[in-house]
């Protein structure tokens, strides 16, 4: 059975940041993801990651954000820097057995609990 565990979410000050980890068990992943959603608002697309190493993010970035992978540990880690209070949200981490990478979250069979972010001014 697939699981996804985060962790490394918690309070930040503005300017600050972060690094989320995700554990991965249960199946071969052929590509991972994190997306974050705020209250009252849509799950957004954060960042994907193939097996490959192959990454793809959205614009809303803006280069703050970098995903990587550890196949050998078995990861997914989302470094996040120069966090802004917009940033709050409850971040997830998603897997698929495709390659898919893509923004749709429907593209992604598996998801996290989520782990909780906030940023203050």
């Amino acid at each position: 059975q697939a699981q996804l565990v985060e962790s490394g979410g918690g309070l930040v000050q503005a300017g600050g940041s972060l690094t989320l980890s995700c554990a991965l068990s249960g199946v071969i992943f052929g590509s991972n993801a994190w997306f974050r959603q705020a209250p009252g608002k849509e799950r957004d697309f954060i960042a994907a990651i193939r097996n490959d190493g192959s990454a793809t993010y959205a614009d809303s970035g803006e280069g703050r954000f970098t995903i990587s992978r550890d196949n050998g540990k078995r990861s997914v880690t989302l470094q996040m820097n120069s966090l802004k209070p917009e940033d709050t949200a409850i971040y997830y981490c998603a897997g698929s057995r495709t390659w898919y990478s893509g923004s749709s979250a429907s593209g992604y069979n598996y998801w996290g609990q989520g782990t909780q972010v906030t940023v203050s001014t």
